[in-house]
């Protein structure tokens, strides 16, 4: 178990932890949560994959989302550059890995439609309205987006179901302490999110925290 209490508040600097290998020895990581079996639990994660790493083909039960954050990820349906954006939807299998390494952020167990999603997000129109940024997905209620925001600027946004939210760029600072790239918090229902940025940009899941498994729920599948 990892930040597995969604009622609380969490925060993880990336940079405080160490990589961690996975069962395939060339794709390491650094966990921000983690609910369930080490190996098949609800989990968050940043992710690399090493030059030449790859992964047996294996199926995501519940659903797979990855952000590319460097290098270009590769799989049996395509090459995806820094920037690209997928969703995998319940029972979608795959082998994937990377021919020159790459830097990933990967949510596996947290989506179990049936929508499958490949964009670029820095192609997309960005809103006028700094809340809005670019719309990635919009799912019973949960909505994917990134916001790019200046220096100084005050993002503030009250969430009854939560947020989590990913430093992709830049720095931002929230309830005084600074976030820096790759840095993850999350917030639980009934959260007012107020930060102000340094020059930043995030991603945000909005509304997904009171879906999300509980620690107590891992707990009832073990007894």
């Amino acid at each position: 178990m990892k930040n597995a209490d969604m009622q609380l508040a969490c925060v993880v600097h990336s940079q405080t932890l160490a990589w961690v290998e996975s069962p395939s020895r060339q794709v390491l990581r650094k966990r921000f949560h983690l609910v369930g079996a080490a190996e098949a639990g609800q989990v968050t994660s940043l992710v690399t994959y090493q030059p030449g790493a790859s992964f047996s083909r294996h199926e995501h039960v519940d659903g797979e989302e990855i952000l590319v954050l460097e290098g270009v990820f590769s799989d049996e349906h395509g090459d995806w550059p820094a920037g690209s954006w997928l969703l995998n939807p319940e029972g979608f299998a795959h082998q994937p890995f990377s021919r020159d390494g790459c830097l990933l952020l990967v949510k596996l167990r947290q989506y179990t439609g049936q929508r499958q999603a490949q964009l670029y997000w820095p192609t997309i129109p960005v809103s006028s309205d700094p809340r809005v940024g670019v719309l990635l997905d919009e799912h019973a209620g949960v909505t994917t987006r990134i916001v790019t925001l200046a220096d100084g600027e005050v993002f503030e946004k009250y969430y009854a179901s939560g947020v989590e939210g990913f430093v992709v760029a830049g720095q931002l600072v929230l309830d005084g302490a600074t976030f820096h790239q790759y840095d993850w918090f999350r917030l639980p229902g009934g959260s007012q999110l107020t930060l102000i940025s340094r020059g930043c940009t995030i991603y945000l899941k909005e509304n997904a925290v009171a879906g999300l498994r509980h620690c107590a729920d891992a707990a009832e599948d073990t007894q």
